[in-house]
């Protein structure tokens, strides 16, 4: 038992370097649910297939890295087998707290999404009860006890987002006190009784969009000066292309100053108004004028450049006019020239 213990904890260590190559898990992120059942027997002490205990359970579980989890299954046995009758449908409850390692994930490392098949031993402790009616004389009736389970998972992975599994677990468990809870703390093997389920798991959906761990995209502090740096040099470059906007926006303005325009930038390929500029956009009075002209990068077909534009433009004149804004005119123009960036500009009248 000590090389399971130092294998569990060595799993929690994997599990920890885990951690940092996906993106962070948060509180309702990668839960799952689950049923099971199959059959039981005794392990020692009379002939397996003539005592043979059915059992049905459910299992609600989280995974916090792609290798370490924890999961509280309870399973229902119904079978009195091979002892005498306990007069209740369900003879015995037994609820466990399981310790969960993705081997497959440990050895092979998470690849951004779980494989076709996996292999996760579980391991935990956990607390058995039989039922009995009140005139029962069965000795073992109406009894509690600790118990400790330790099996393996053989797991299946399917669903057009991997967001369902299918498991074949064999596994012992042990009445460490006995089945009357009366007896002295030990891993008997005479004091257990071995078991063979299938079940079928259903993984929630998470914050990520998807229903498993994704990817971090993670960077030095190398990478985010040189990414600063080029974003840097953009912001330079934009501040001396807006000219060739600019004239499409003023048309037949009399005049122009540069505190009557407005420029809003946008990431690239998106058309959603950052903090920065609703910032910039509330500056402008309720009741006033505008016309607004949206412009794209060169990267891209002229379709998509059109489509984003215009995007752009009228991304802008819906928070204008909830604002009580006039907007005059709102038009996508693509790539002005060879110097158009991600930008709408915005005249105020």
């Amino acid at each position: 038992m000590k090389k399971l213990f130092l294998m569990f904890a060595a799993a929690a260590l994997a599990a920890s370097a885990s951690a940092q190559t996906v993106q962070e898990s948060k509180t309702f992120d990668n839960w799952y649910v689950g049923i099971n059942g199959g059959v039981a027997t005794k392990t020692t002490g009379h002939a397996w297939m003539k005592g043979l205990d059915p059992n049905f359970g459910v299992r609600l579980g989280r995974y916090f890295t792609p290798v370490f989890g924890l999961a509280a299954e309870s399973n229902a046995y119904f079978s009195n087998k091979p002892a005498e009758s306990f007069g209740t449908a369900v003879r015995a409850l037994n609820t466990s707290l399981l310790a969960t390692v993705n081997l497959s994930n440990w050895f092979g490392g998470y690849k951004g999404e779980p494989r076709l098949f996996e292999v996760s031993p579980v391991f935990g402790f956990g607390w058995y009860h039989s039922f009995g009616h009140s005139n029962t004389t069965n000795f073992f009736a109406k009894k509690d006890a600790l118990t400790s389970k330790a099996g393996i998972d053989f797991a299946f992975n399917f669903g057009s987002a991997k967001q369902w599994q299918a498991y074949v677990e064999p596994s012992i468990t042990w009445a460490l006190n006995g089945f009357d809870g009366k007896q002295e703390v030990a891993y008997n093997i005479n004091k257990s009784f071995v078991q063979l389920n299938a079940g079928i798991v259903y993984k929630f959906g998470n914050s990520n969009g998807t229903h498993n761990f994704k990817i971090a995209q993670l960077r030095d502090q190398a990478e985010i000066d040189g990414l600063n740096d080029q974003i840097n040099q953009l912001r330079e470059e934009l501040a001396k292309k807006p000219k060739e906007v600019v004239k499409e926006v003023v048309k037949a303005a009399p005049e122009v100053r540069v505190d009557n325009l407005i420029f809003v930038t946008f990431a690239q390929g998106k058309s959603a108004l950052t903090k920065e500029a609703k910032k910039a956009l509330d500056g402008v009075a309720a009741g006033k004028h505008v016309q607004i002209v949206g412009t794209a990068s060169p990267e891209g077909s002229k379709e998509i450049n059109d489509k984003i534009s215009q995007a752009r433009a009228d991304v802008v004149a819906d928070y204008l006019k909830s604002k009580g804004v006039t907007v005059d005119e709102a038009t996508g123009k693509g790539v002005q020239g060879t110097t158009s960036n991600r930008i709408a500009v915005v005249y105020v009248k």
